[in-house]
């Protein structure tokens, strides 16, 4: 029986692992991420990998740096290494040591939008189709020959959080149909155009901020693209709000980008730099929870029109 050992970290990994032993595979071992401290109280939390790992009963490495610390992954002598959103650089070590090689799960149409944030960038850049690609990794970031897609639309309402779920399961099917063909042998990998390649790097706090000077397809785009995590941000009167959710709308007004034009019951109207208004309906002010709108507006806030977010 194939020895597989998998590699993951966050929800989206979690159906792969969950489809490998379904299928029936032998995962020796899962390696994750170390656990981290998580929330205002920074409570010491595995992470989704391991908690399913353990449930399933398959033993567990978490090693700070894999590209240091891999013997364990050779000791469990695996014929396979698969990988989905792990979060770290695999050493040629490991990619040279399983006789089937090493695969990853990525969530794009590789080679577009290689790196970390493949979801967030595709719903930022508003495109309107995405997919997983299984690909054989090399020494570089997803730069490793195509073993097979599949194409996952991306609806109007769609963001990120959503995109996760759904490119899991796709990603999770995709595995089943095509790991028979990587063990038979019979699997023909397909190199990449390397000059087609564009890239997600990790969303980085400047990436969070709005700019009301772009259009309002733009600037819901970012939101979406953000949503549920690390969520958009604007500023008012100096003090930071986060923008959750947010509707797009198609009628114009007259205000600098940025103003708040109207308080509906709902929402609240902010011109965009296309002279459309965008209707933000889920906020959280600094250093307090998320709330809707028209909670917000029943209660003491400094929304108000004319006022402006930079």
């Amino acid at each position: 029986m194939t020895r597989v050992v998998f590699m993951g970290t966050p929800d989206f990994s979690v159906p792969v692992l969950e489809t490998l032993v379904i299928e029936g595979y032998q995962v020796v071992g899962v390696v994750t991420q170390p656990d981290r401290p998580v929330g205002r109280k920074r409570i010491l939390t595995p992470t989704s990998v391991k908690a399913k790992a353990l449930d399933l009963g398959i033993p567990v490495f978490q090693p700070e740096k894999i590209k240091e610390d891999y013997q364990q992954v050779l000791e469990w002598q695996p014929d396979l290494i698969i990988t989905a959103a792990f979060g770290q650089i695999i050493p040629k070590i490991l990619l040279d040591f399983p006789k089937l090689g090493c695969i990853n799960v990525h969530a794009s149409l590789l080679p577009k939008y290689r790196g970390g944030a493949p979801i967030h960038k595709a719903i930022i850049n508003g495109e309107k189709e995405t997919g997983v690609t299984i690909m054989y990794m090399d020494v570089k970031m997803d730069t490793g020959d195509m073993i097979s897609k599949v194409v996952v639309p991306i609806d109007e309402n769609d963001h990120t959080g959503s995109m996760f779920e759904k490119l899991s399961v796709a990603g999770a099917k995709l595995l089943a149909d095509t790991l028979p063909e990587i063990i038979s042998g019979k699997i023909k990998a397909t190199p990449q155009n390397h000059e087609e390649a564009t890239f997600a790097w990790n969303i980085k706090r400047e990436n969070e901020q709005i700019n009301w000077d772009q259009p309002s397809r733009t600037v819901y785009n970012q939101i979406r693209g953000l949503h549920p995590w690390p969520v958009a941000f604007t500023t008012l009167e100096k003090m930071s709000v986060k923008i959750w959710w947010a509707t797009p709308s198609a009628q114009e007004y007259e205000a600098e980008p940025g103003t708040i034009v109207a308080l509906e019951k709902d929402g609240i109207i902010v011109v965009c730099g296309d002279r459309k208004g965008i209707k933000i309906t889920d906020v959280q002010f600094a250093g307090k929870k998320r709330m809707d709108v028209t909670s917000v507006l029943n209660g003491t806030h400094p929304l108000a029109v004319g006022k402006k977010f930079n």
